[in-house]
C-alpha cells in the first residue's frame, strides 16, 4: 500500500511532496535543516510548504484520496478528537497574522492552533488507512469566555463542538461510497444530541462515550438505569502496572440497554423529540481504586447480544490509536511544537504530511504485533532499504536461536525487526512487543545508517 502525493497541479510539486514524505518517514524529524541534504533542497521544502499553490486543502485531498484506495470494501471504524498546537514558546518571532490564535496551554496563554482528524481503521484488525478528514482551525488572538459570548445560547453550527458533526459528515462523504460501512468513535466531548439527530443513517453508527447522567425520556437516569440490570456477562482484562497503579486482572461486567434521550431547552430546533439509542455498560467489579474500569457507551447499533456488546467496547479501547498519533507528532516523536518556521500556515501544512507518515509507523507496529497480519515490505521501504536492512539484520541477531530474526524477506515482519533493535527493543519475541515510539527511534538511527552504507557503496565502486 503505497502512500504519497497523487495529485498536485505541477510535477515539480507532486516530485517535491512525495520526496518530503519519505524523508518525514525515514529520518523522523521535524527539522527541515536535518531533513535536508544541501541548501538548495532545504530551500525548496521552504517554497513548497509556503507555495499558494500547495494549500491545506490540497494536501488533505491527497491524503483522504490515499485512505479511499486503502479502506475500498472494508468495514472501518472512525476515531475523532482533537489536539493542540501550542507555539507560545515561538511567540516573538512567529508571524501572528498567519492563522495563529488562543489555546488552551495550561498556566500561560496559549499561542497556536487546532487539529480535529478522523482515524480510519479496519473493524477487524485495527490496520490504520489513513484519515477521512483533517479539521484545522484556530481562535481569534483575543477569545471572549463563553460566558461572555453566550455560549449556550449559540446554534450549534457556531459552537467549536460543531466540530464533531462537521468531521463527522466530510467522513461519511469522504467514503460512504467505497466502504461496506462505518463506526464513528468519539470520547465524551462527541456526546452531543445533534450529533445523534444527524449522523447516523443506514451506511455510518455512531459509537460515544457517555458524558453525562442526562434523563431519559421515561424520567429515569442514564447511568443509574443499568444499576438494577442484571449482567449480561463478564470476562477478564489485564491491566498493566503503571506510575502508582499495580498490576492487576480485572474482572469486567457487561450490561447493556435500549434507551430513548430526549432533547433539551438548549437543543437546535427542527430535530426529533426522542432518539433511540443503546447504552452498553463495562464495569470494574470487586475492586475499590480509583483507577476502576468504568465506561459507558452510547451506540446506533443494535444491541442484541452480549458478543456486540464486547466488540462496541473492544472497538472504543482502539479509539487510544489516535493519541498515539498526536503522540508521534508531538513531544513524544516529531516535536511540531518546535519547529522554527516562519508562518503558521507552514506549520499546519508540516503538521498534516507528519499525519500521513505516521500511518506508516502503525502499519510497522501492527504487522509485527499481529500474527496473522501479512503485509509487504513494500509498504514501507523500499528494494534498496530492504537490501540495506538484510545487511543489518545480520550485525543486529544475538548468538543464541531466540535472538534471531524469525522472518522471511519480503515480510514486513522481518524489517520492523531490523528497526526496533536500532531503537532499543532487544530482539525477545516472548517480551513485549515494540512501541511506536521505539520505531521512531529507531526510523532516525536507519537513516543515518543507511547514509554511510551508501556512501561507502559509492567510494567502493569507484
Amino acid at each position: 500500500m503505497q502512500r504519497g502525493f497523487t495529485d498536485l497541479c505541477d510535477d515539480r510539486l507532486l516530485f517535491r511532496g512525495n520526496k518530503i514524505l519519505n524523508d518525514l518517514f525515514s529520518r523522523s524529524v521535524h527539522s527541515i535543516r536535518q531533513l535536508t541534504d544541501d541548501e538548495a533542497s532545504a530551500k525548496g521544502f521552504y517554497r513548497f510548504l509556503q507555495n499558494d499553490r500547495v494549500s491545506e486543502s490540497n494536501i488533505l485531498s491527497n491524503l483522504v484520496g490515499n485512505c479511499r484506495s486503502a479502506c475500498s470494501g472494508k468495514y472501518v471504524l472512525c476515531f475523532q478528537d482533537t489536539t493542540e498546537i501550542n507555539l507560545s514558546s515561538h511567540g516573538n518571532r512567529i508571524k501572528k497574522t498567519s492563522g495563529l490564535g488562543t489555546t488552551n496551554a495550561n498556566k500561560v496563554k496559549g499561542l497556536g492552533f487546532f487539529l480535529h482528524p478522523s482515524l480510519v481503521v479496519d473493524a477487524e484488525s485495527c490496520i490504520p488507512y489513513g484519515y477521512s478528514d483533517i479539521k484545522i482551525w484556530n481562535r481569534p488572538l483575543e477569545f471572549s469566555s463563553k460566558f461572555e459570548r453566550d455560549y449556550q445560547s449559540l446554534p450549534i453550527e457556531e459552537k467549536e463542538s460543531y466540530k464533531w458533526i462537521e468531521v463527522s459528515r466530510n467522513t461519511k462523504s469522504a467514503l460512504k461510497d467505497v466502504v461496506k460501512g462505518m463506526v464513528i468513535i468519539q470520547d465524551r466531548e462527541g456526546d452531543i444530541y445533534e450529533q445523534f439527530a444527524l449522523i447516523p443513517d443506514s451506511d455510518a453508527d455512531l459509537l460515544i462515550r457517555a458524558r453525562s447522567n442526562r434523563t431519559l425520556a421515561d424520567k429515569t437516569k442514564l447511568f443509574d438505569c443499568l444499576s438494577g440490570h442484571p449482567a449480561a456477562g463478564f470476562y477478564e482484562l489485564p491491566i498493566a502496572a503503571k506510575g502508582k497503579r499495580k498490576k492487576r486482572i480485572a474482572k469486567i461486567e457487561i450490561r447493556y440497554k435500549a434507551v430513548e434521550i430526549p432533547r433539551t431547552k438548549g437543543t437546535s430546533k427542527g430535530l426529533p423529540s426522542t432518539i433511540p439509542l443503546f447504552i452498553i455498560e463495562a464495569k470494574e467489579v470487586s475492586y475499590t481504586g480509583e483507577d476502576g474500569i468504568c465506561w459507558r457507551l452510547l451506540t446506533t447499533i443494535n444491541i442484541e447480544s452480549i458478543e456486540m456488546a464486547k466488540t462496541c467496547i473492544e472497538w472504543y479501547s482502539w479509539r487510544w490509536t489516535i493519541e498515539e498519533v498526536f503522540k508521534i507528532l508531538k513531544k513524544e516523536g516529531y516535536n511540531i511544537e518546535a519547529s522554527e518556521l516562519e508562518y503558521a500556515s507552514s506549520v499546519k501544512k508540516l503538521s498534516i504530511l507528519i499525519m500521513e507518515v505516521v500511518i506508516k509507523l502503525f502499519l510497522m507496529r501492527l504487522s509485527y504485533a499481529d500474527p496473522e497480519l501479512e503485509l509487504s515490505a513494500d509498504s514501507c521501504f523500499t528494494e534498496q532499504e530492504q537490501e540495506f536492512l538484510d545487511h543489518q539484520i545480520v550485525r543486529l541477531e544475538g548468538k543464541t536461536q531466540k535472538q534471531k530474526n524469525p522472518y522471511q524477506a519480503k515480510d514486513l515482519k522481518r524489517y520492523v525487526w531490523a528497526i526496533a533493535r536500532l531503537g532499543g527493543w532487544k530482539g525477545y519475541e516472548s517480551k513485549r512487543h515494540p512501541g511506536i515510539t521505539t520505531l521512531w527511534i529507531g526510523m532516525k538511527y536507519f537513516k543515518a545508517s543507511i547514509q554511510g552504507w551508501d556512501i561507502h557503496r559509492d567510494v567502493s565502486t569507484r
